[in-house]
């Protein structure tokens, strides 16, 4: 790879991450009555990078609206998932936070 790609014709934000959920917050619903939740993900693996093994941890804040969230105020802890979104910075806030959109179960081979 020598760094150079084709280039897109329009900016690309798009995470796609398996992680287990580690903490999943309350249902809530935002002031136009959207249901929303936070949770907070955590992903573990093995990438090579430069030729050479890299044992890879994370752990994310994330958010979801709507039906998803509804959808994910019923997961369990500890599952993992295949989770697709955007990244966003909230507020004053210099960190990102994983808005998901769509998510479905991870079966590991």
């Amino acid at each position: 790879m020598d760094g150079r790609a084709a280039r897109p014709s329009t900016p690309a934000n798009r995470l796609v991450l398996t992680a287990r959920i580690a903490e999943i917050g309350a249902l809530r619903f935002t002031p136009v009555g959207l249901p929303a939740i936070d949770l907070r993900l955590e992903h573990e693996s093995q990438s090579e990078e430069a030729g050479q093994p890299r044992q890879v941890k994370l752990a994310l804040k994330a958010v979801a609206f709507g039906a998803g969230a509804e959808r994910i105020a019923r997961l369990t802890l500890g599952s993992a998932w295949r989770w697709k979104g955007f990244l966003a910075v909230h507020g004053k806030s210099k960190y990102p936070v994983f808005h998901i959109q769509e998510f479905q179960e991870f079966q590991q081979d």
